[in-house]
């Protein structure tokens, strides 16, 4: 089997389109994702969802040779890179644009009672909630003060400290 190193490292596309084509999927799949909500995405949020799901389908592209070139992959995952970075880095320096760019946290549980509003949001039924409440040691529904859906999917729990549970 002959390689044509030269057609392995030619650039087939333009470094631009290619950057135009990494930048409109990154964004697409942002914006699907974050109106889809967070259910399921577990301890992985949903930039890092994205990442790993572009690069490693640009990555394969290249390295399979379904690219033009390994140069076009490359610029296809630098792209991905380079707009994780970026949001990072905005959302970080710019707190305004975070209601934009992250998923904010939701607030299941309130003084013991659950929220179905937030529930329904998160589309989180009762005996997910409770098996995740059991999971942080909480027995009762009325030990717990604060309950919310945090932005990487968790579950956190601030316990009612005033109201301790008696037999």
């Amino acid at each position: 089997m002959n390689v044509d190193w030269a057609e392995l490292f030619k650039v087939g596309t333009y470094p631009v389109e290619m950057f135009v084509r990494g930048t409109v999927m990154y964004w697409f799949i942002f914006i699907l994702l974050r109106a889809a909500g967070r259910r399921d995405i577990g301890s992985l949020g949903v930039a890092d969802l994205l990442v790993f799901m572009l690069i490693a389908d640009a990555a394969g592209n290249a390295m399979g040779g379904n690219a033009s070139s390994l140069p076009s992959g490359m610029v296809v995952v630098a792209t991905m890179v380079f707009w994780t970075v970026l949001v990072d880095r905005i959302s970080y320096f710019f707190p305004a644009t975070r209601k934009w760019l992250e998923a904010e946290k939701v607030l299941l549980v309130r003084d013991g009672v659950m929220l179905r509003r937030g529930m329904r949001r998160e589309y989180i039924t009762e005996d997910e909630l409770m098996s995740e409440l059991r999971l942080k040691g909480v027995e009762d529904l009325r030990q717990v003060k604060r309950a919310y859906m945090e932005a990487d999917g968790h579950i956190s729990v601030i316990r009612n400290r005033s109201r301790p549970l008696r037999g």
